[in-house]
């Protein structure tokens, strides 16, 4: 009877039956009947595969750190990876007749370990405590053209790195370095905050100063435009009073004008008014004194004619021997 036996590969296993050497069946969850005298199964993980790592390296100049972190990747192509390593399972189906199942994530360490070697190299222990970002930005690139990793089918996914250490005695070294310059920090920023607070205080004092000047030059200028307006007022003030002695005199001389022109007229009335007096005499110095008397009897009054009457009498009363003067005479006189 032969040893015929069943194989079943889950979706994740990439499987290669090989007969007499010769492959005969390839491909991902594979299941198929098999003669284990005759038949070779090589079951090859394709799902992802994680592998932590942790590298103790030096620095330039020379420290000790310590790069722990973790890779990701897969098999890509299952075939290159069997033809370079062995994957074949044991008689039972269960284990491998090989370690390189187990030796595939130390290859791929080892090159990651050639990569960060070569970057810790080259930097000083400063810089390499942070350069996490850097670095794995290095080893995504360095990886992805690894030929040497193509050639096995493998495909990195990506790496990340956790932390980046140095010795505990460095690290005490380093807190205690990183201690005195955050103190420094802290006393220059008390020295930093007094001289602002000086700074702002002068500021302030300058901007008060500087208020109070040009409050003192407003003042001033009020003060000399009062005062200009004062000047304003005071001669518009003696230029009105000038102005009404102007006038004043104006008045009198024209008052004087008038006065004088009033006197001359009284002179030429006067000089007129004498002229015919002396004419008017001069004509009756030739008149007889008969006539005289006529004419001026004949211009007067009745009352006057009779006080000239009664005159005439007083002046001939010795030549008069008896007059009667009856009171019909003074009553007709009194009504008149």
């Amino acid at each position: 009877m032969l040893p015929i036996k069943y194989y079943k590969a889950d979706a994740s296993t990439f499987v290669i039956k090989t007969v007499n050497g010769k492959v005969k069946r390839q491909g991902k969850g594979l299941s198929f009947f098999y003669n284990p005298t005759t038949t070779s199964i090589s079951a090859l993980p394709i799902n992802v595969q994680e592998a932590p790592f942790i590298f103790g390296l030096q620095t330039s100049d020379f420290q000790t750190v310590k790069v722990q972190g973790q890779v990701s990747y897969r098999l890509e192509e299952a075939e290159k990876t069997a033809e370079l390593m062995n994957f074949t399972l044991a008689k039972d189906g269960l284990s491998f007749i090989s370690e390189d199942p187990m030796r595939l994530s130390e290859r791929v360490i080892r090159n990651i370990q050639t990569t960060v070697q070569t970057a810790m190299q080259a930097s000083s222990l400063r810089d390499a405590l942070v350069s996490v970002q850097s670095l794995v930005k290095l080893l995504n690139e360095t990886l992805g053209d690894d030929q040497s990793i193509k050639q096995m089918g493998i495909g990195i996914l990506g790496v990340s790195i956790s932390a980046i250490t140095p010795t505990p005695e460095t690290s005490k070294a380093l807190e205690a370095v990183a201690r005195e310059e955050i103190l420094k920090e802290s006393d220059d920023a008390i020295y930093g905050r007094r001289k602002a607070s000086v700074e702002q205080e002068r500021t302030i004092k300058e901007a008060e100063l500087k208020t109070e000047l040009s409050v003192q030059q407003k003042q001033q200028e009020m003060e000399e435009q009062r005062a200009e307006n004062q000047r304003v007022l005071l001669r518009s003030q003696a230029q009105i009073a000038q102005e009404q002695i102007q006038a004043e005199i104006d008045q009198e001389n024209q008052r004087s004008a008038f006065v004088s022109q009033k006197a001359d007229n009284s002179r030429t009335e006067a000089d007129a008014e004498q002229y015919a007096i002396t004419a008017k005499m001069n004509a009756f110095k030739t008149l007889p004194v008969e006539n005289l008397k006529a004419m001026a009897l004949a211009n007067m009054d009745p009352e006057q004619l009779m006080a000239m009457a009664f005159d005439s009498l007083a002046q001939n009363a010795g030549k008069i021997g008896e007059l009667t003067i009856t009171p019909d005479l003074f009553g007709k006189l009194m009504k008149s």
